[in-house]
């Protein structure tokens, strides 16, 4: 069955158009009340939202269709996604809501769910709201004696914070490394720098100013320049840049330099195996990880076992091999030990934990391997299918061929723009380019 309201993540979209509206907000909650009412038990969900002004208006339409439906909602406010997760399985939750485009402007948002047990839904779960959305919500109605009520849960920043602290190992202190941390203005413009300044690190923030419209505007881990800058000049030890609502992370060690996901998830990886720690005898991560990645792995014996690209199918992976380390590029790192999804603000404890353990530099930490050269671009098409025309499908036999035994090709179509994105790598960086712009060539040309 096709999907109208919900993506790769939730459901998302710009601001008062098409499925992100106050009404369509409303009848979401009144779906996933209904879908989510299992049992006798009094039912609860748990809403958080990051800091677009748009969250006020999301926030009590999605309440007013819980409500209805007869679910108690527990407003958490501004927080992290992953805050969200964990909250739904400590507060004995029935399912959890974030309000959030995670790294989209803030024209954009989105509603992400969990159900239970803290991770996201399934295909057939989310099917199963957009069955009722579209086919009488007003049939999920309860009587009035049997409304739910509202609340906001003052004590939920703390209770992330106590829980974030607890993953760095046992008896872990930074003092004495001095961060900078960069929350784009987002969910976690709070809770970060209380989290590291609490575990004795020296804390310079940035994007902690949030006004309602300056999420993830030139900050954050999209834009992690400024943080580079903000290292070189305080003299930091490490850089910190978060998403907008905190499930992803860039670093950057004490040079300036960017660090992406696949470092860190080859510095934890090799660490948890070290100590004996690691599950399944590896990682899980997409087919955009670097083959630098996956060689350094094999020279270890540890396996990357490749997934399509989405958080949701690294983590379906890691639920199914067994496995606890798992992560995107881009930087969702999911650490199962601890967090059922993304966690910028644990992720980055881990690295630092590492750090001052072995007394080494970020710069030392953060250098597992030497990446592959690796080129992505995004190409807007004109056609319906333009992987089908011939002179595209001919490019991309060639650039096939031609990396055969030295390199990879992925190729992709976006799911919400009329983009194809097209990544190579290999030990030729010169070949590598040459495939990539041929095949956007034809892309762009198809007609």
């Amino acid at each position: 069955m096709s999907r109208k309201y919900f993506g790769t993540d939730g459901i998302r979209g710009r601001v008062n158009h098409k499925h992100m509206t106050p009404d369509v907000a409303m009848r979401v909650g009144l779906a996933a009340g209904r879908v989510f009412k299992r049992g006798e038990h009094v039912h609860r969900v748990v809403i958080g939202k990051d800091t677009r002004r748009s969250g006020y208006m999301y926030e009590p339409a999605l309440a007013a269709g819980f409500v209805a439906a007869g679910m108690d909602v527990v407003m958490v406010g501004p927080m992290p996604t992953p805050a969200v997760a964990m909250l739904v399985r400590s507060l004995r939750a029935d399912l959890g809501v974030m309000i959030s485009a995670s790294h989209n402007p803030h024209y954009d948002n989105g509603l992400k769910f969990f159900g239970p047990d803290g991770f996201k839904l399934s295909d057939d779960t989310e099917l199963e709201i957009e069955h009722l959305l579209d086919n009488g919500c007003n049939d999920v109605l309860v009587d009035s004696s049997a409304l739910g009520k509202a609340s906001r849960l003052e004590s939920a920043r703390g209770r992330y914070v106590e829980f974030a602290k607890a993953t760095v190992p046992s008896g872990g202190s930074f003092d004495g490394l001095k961060v900078v941390v960069d929350c784009a203005n987002g969910a976690a413009y709070k809770v970060a720098p209380d989290v590291l300044w609490e575990l004795g690190a020296d804390v310079v923030s940035m994007g902690v100013n949030p006004n309602g419209f300056n999420i993830n505007d030139q900050c954050g881990s999209t834009y992690p320049e400024a943080m580079c800058k903000r290292v070189i000049e305080e003299g930091a030890d490490i850089g910190v840049a978060l998403d907008g609502d905190a499930d992803r992370l860039i670093l950057c060690d004490e040079k300036g330099r960017i660090v992406d996901g696949d470092q860190i998830m080859a510095l934890i990886t090799r660490n948890w195996a070290a100590r004996g720690a690691l599950k399944g005898g590896g990682l899980v991560s997409t087919v955009m990880s670097n083959l630098g990645l996956e060689r350094l792995l094999e020279s270890e014996n540890l396996k990357l076992e490749r997934t399509k690209v989405g958080d949701r199918y690294v983590v379906e992976r890691m639920r199914s091999r067994g496995m606890n380390v798992g992560g995107e590029q881009s930087g969702h790192i999911v650490l199962s030990d601890f967090s059922t999804t993304g966690d910028g603000i644990i992720s980055a404890l881990q690295v630092m934990a590492e750090i001052v353990q072995s007394g080494v530099t970020a710069s030392a930490a953060c250098s597992q391997f030497e990446p592959v050269p690796q080129t992505l671009k995004s190409v807007r098409y004109k056609v319906d299918d333009p992987l089908s025309m011939p002179q595209v499908k001919k490019a991309i036999a060639d650039a096939e061929e031609g990396l055969k035994g030295s390199g990879r090709l992925v190729i992709r179509k976006s799911g919400t723009e009329p983009l194809v994105r097209v990544m190579a790598e290999g030990d030729d960086a010169d070949l590598v380019i040459k495939y990539v712009d041929s095949i956007c060539h034809e892309v762009e040309t198809a007609a």
